[in-house]
């Protein structure tokens, strides 16, 4: 038997003619996003949506989250022992210096003491005798108790001005103000204990008169 051969085109011939066609839909499969079927539409987010999310942490800015400043000097910084005792000191010493010219508690006891043993001592003595022990006795206790405050001002206050050079400001004033009062303290103790501001009262003598 004889086979006829059909002619038709050659394979050749049938790939030239599809070149351009194949260029092109080789481009048009390219271009699609990886991981598409081909001849399917990429995906597009539309507008107003959020975009995905891949999965790893994203950074937001969240006020609670930051680490605030520590400040100095907040409620957490201990106190710095340094500076605390030279303050402490500066106003017991004033307050001691102020006491010197007020008076004290203590002073004003004793001197009721002096003068209550004045009056038992001296119950049958000279006018004179009752005047000292009574009045100038309880006088110069009062004047010797503030002097004596006004001393321990006076060392408390030096020393701090001495130590602390480096203390702060109005610890250097208030120490500067009660030694400023120590001083005055002192000084009128020291006129009183020497009745420089004023004598003991002194009785006039009875004349005598004679009989006719």
């Amino acid at each position: 038997m004889e086979t006829t051969k059909t002619n038709g085109p050659a394979a050749g011939e049938l790939d030239a003619d599809r070149g351009p066609d194949r260029t092109e839909d080789d481009g048009a499969t390219d271009a699609t996003a990886p991981g598409t079927a081909p001849g399917t539409a990429p995906e597009t987010a539309s507008p107003g949506t959020a975009p995905a999310t891949t999965g790893e942490p994203q950074d937001l800015d969240d006020p609670d989250d930051v680490d605030e400043p520590e400040t100095p000097g907040s409620a957490d910084a201990p106190a710095d022992p340094a500076g605390v005792v030279p303050g402490a000191a500066a106003v017991v010493g004033a307050a001691l210096g102020l006491a010197s010219l007020t008076g004290t508690w203590l002073g004003t006891v004793l001197a009721e003491r002096r003068q209550l043993i004045g009056q038992i001592d001296t119950s049958s003595g000279s006018p004179a005798q009752q005047i000292e022990q009574i009045y100038g006795a309880p006088w110069h206790t009062t004047a010797a108790v503030n002097g004596v405050c006004a001393l321990i001002a006076l060392v408390v206050l030096g020393a701090v001005l001495l130590a602390g050079r480096n203390a702060a400001p109005w610890v250097r004033a208030v120490a500067w103000g009660g030694l400023a009062l120590g001083v005055l303290g002192l000084c009128v103790a020291a006129g009183t204990w020497f009745d420089l501001f004023g004598g003991l009262p002194s009785v006039a003598g009875t004349p005598v008169s004679s009989g006719g």
